[in-house]
């Protein structure tokens, strides 16, 4: 995270409503606009937005995803804001602050991904041009489809009393990015010019295939998505990297205590659902350090612990579940089957397990396939998108939607009514 320069920082918003804000201390949007060096310092700042602190979208979605569907308890009642997440139904509203962040950082993000683009004329170097711009469509689409995950609407376009697009339109624009960013790419390699001035951690070839699987899956594109995850290599690495002052969000908040949250027994399966005791992915994703948080393990272990942008688990399991929606069943089962018995992992995610032995039939094999996308992908922030997507008893989850934050119902008289449940 060291890369990351104070221009990255200069840009505030607080609404999708809202015009983008200097700060007065940095450059001026200008002065980085209008340079090569300025674009690379602003793509970094995107993914500091992105990442760090408790402002952040990584912290807020993983723990707001994680106490709707309960994956996370409360420990100090004093967390107000994760309480009413943990109570869900009529109690959240919309000032929740964890919820504002998701939005409010996810718009910003955007925002200044869409400056980075309308500006990449400011790149003369076609190779550094080729970084900058597949970085920035990246995370744009990013944002988007975190705004999509959570909400039934979103402003796509910044301006006053921005339209709100339905999420099946926020998503299409996610997957119009990363296609402009895969082109790009493809067209152009990034040179050492950007790569050794980018974030550590960001692999963006394979990253922009995973999340075009990630979001066709999402809009139900069966064929888009099996082509995308078969282009996201399973050997490669790609992870947002943080040190002690740039710190893993949910360590340093969260798993490094005993005072705001703590993960459920059992990855918050029940009955059937629930992994046998000798899976693999119990001892990756649990500590079992006496009086530690349970959840400072895997991923959330320390400071300095990266978080994957996607994982190889992510990408068999979106094959495996097209398959099954498109009727190839025994497609979908070998897939399935790939997570079920992995013994080698490049995370060391591995279930270790029996081949599956149900029903070969699609409804059994996608009920499957969504238990082990609850144990593989455990608190990743998607478990309320997938509770919903495979038509889940809504007992597992404590909403459907969230409401839209007072902010933005406060800055845009376009704001729809907030969502029943």
């Amino acid at each position: 995270m060291k890369k990351i320069i104070i221009l990255g920082l200069g840009l505030l918003a607080f609404s999708s409503c809202d015009n983008e804000f200097l700060n007065p201390s940095s450059a001026s949007e200008q002065q980085v606009v209008n340079s090569q060096s300025g674009l690379i310092a602003l793509v970094n700042g995107l993914q500091q937005k992105y990442t760090t602190s408790r402002a952040g979208v990584i912290y807020a979605a993983i723990t707001a995803d994680g106490l709707t569907t309960k994956q996370l308890k409360v420990l100090n009642a004093g967390n107000t804001d994760e309480v009413l997440l943990e109570s869900g139904g009529s109690a959240l509203i919309n000032s929740n602050s964890i919820l504002n962040n998701i939005w409010s950082q996810s718009h910003l993000v955007k925002s200044n991904a869409d400056l980075i683009i309308a500006n990449i004329a400011n790149a003369p170097d076609p190779a550094i041009k080729s970084g900058i711009l597949s970085a920035a469509h990246m995370y744009r689409a990013l944002a988007l489809g975190t705004l999509a995950t959570y909400w039934e609407q979103a402003p796509i376009a910044v301006a006053k009393d921005a339209h709100f697009s339905n999420r099946t339109d926020v998503l299409k624009e996610a997957i119009k990015s990363l296609e402009t960013a895969a082109t790009t790419i493809a067209a152009t390699k990034p040179s050492t010019g950007f790569t050794n001035d980018f974030v550590t951690g960001i692999n963006l070839e394979n990253t922009i295939q995973a999340l075009l699987a990630r979001y066709n899956n999402m809009l139900g594109n069966n064929d888009a998505a099996i082509a995308a995850a078969s282009k996201a290599s399973d050997a490669v690495k790609s992870t947002f990297n943080f040190d002690d002052i740039s710190p893993n969000p949910i360590f340093f908040n969260t798993f490094g205590n005993k005072n705001v949250t703590e993960p459920l027994a059992d990855f918050g399966l029940t009955g059937a659902n629930i992994p046998a005791a000798e899976d693999g992915r119990r001892a990756f994703y649990y500590s079992t350090g006496g009086a530690n948080n349970l959840g400072k393990a895997g991923f959330f272990a320390s400071n300095t612990a990266s978080i994957p942008v996607y994982l190889p688990g992510e990408m068999t399991l979106i094959k495996a579940e097209a398959f099954a929606r498109k009727g190839q069943v025994n497609d979908a089962v070998t897939e399935l089957n790939k997570v079920l018995t992995k013994s080698s992992d490049v995370y060391g995610i591995t279930a270790k397990g029996q081949a599956y032995t149900g029903e070969s039939t699609a409804a059994a094999v996608l009920n499957a396939i969504y238990t082990q996308r609850c144990v593989e992908l455990f608190l990743s922030g998607f478990r309320l998108e997938d509770s919903r997507r495979f038509g889940r008893a809504e007992t597992e989850r404590n909403r459907n939607w969230y409401p839209y934050p007072l902010s933005e119902r406060n800055n845009n008289k376009n704001t729809p009514a907030d969502p029943a449940k």
